[in-house]
């Protein structure tokens, strides 16, 4: 892989304490569909979920939204996306969320958004994929989180061999150049590791 062109956002279904969450999924999900950068996402119409949804439609991008059938009246279901996936479950809906996108980005959220970025991690740790995998952190978000990452160094349980691979973006105009640079990084590496392979 070396061009992005679906991007899954995992984030938050409330818009938290400062406008600037709503603001920066707005940007976001405007920059994407001005380069014609696909979404993939839960589905709904609430919170910073809904605006970055509706930024990427109101600026004639593609959005896909994946949601079980027991959140449809929770997270409101947003109806004027291009493709609804409803599935029976969370885990159907993470793996098709996986399988549609070629990165993902974590902008602020909550316990599920939490679950979602740790999981993509944990299958890129064990080798299941090498999408690129971001943290937008806007006013230091996951600063806590990456401090809890360096201890698990410091304690040895995230050993040499099992490092975590990640990027952290603090500003959203960097979100996008930084997975596209890391995609073609990828890319690289695995072209070369094919053509040594046939030889």
């Amino acid at each position: 892989m070396s061009e992005i062109k679906s991007i899954c956002v995992y984030c938050g279904s409330g818009f938290g304490d400062d406008p600037v969450f709503a603001e920066n999924a707005a940007a976001l999900g405007r920059q994407m569909a001005e380069r014609g950068i696909n979404l993939v996402y839960g589905g709904g119409n609430v919170g910073l979920m809904g605006t970055v949804a509706k930024s990427v439609l109101d600026h004639g991008g593609y959005v896909t939204g994946i949601i079980p059938d027991f959140l449809k009246a929770r997270e409101k279901l947003l109806d004027d996306v291009q493709e609804t996936i409803i599935v029976a479950d969370m885990h159907t809906r993470k793996r098709l969320m996986f399988e549609r996108a070629d990165a993902f980005v974590a902008l602020p959220g909550g316990i599920g958004t939490l679950e979602e970025l740790v999981e993509q991690m944990t299958w890129a740790q064990l080798g299941r994929h090498t999408k690129p995998i971001l943290m937008l952190s806007t006013k230091d978000f996951w600063k806590p989180l990456l401090t809890l990452f360096a201890h698990m160094r410091e304690q040895g349980f995230i050993r040499p061999g099992l490092e975590l691979n990640y990027l952290v973006a603090e500003q959203v105009n960097d979100v996008i150049p930084m997975l596209q640079d890391f995609a073609r990084r990828v890319g690289i590496v695995e072209n070369a590791d094919l053509i040594e392979a046939k030889f």
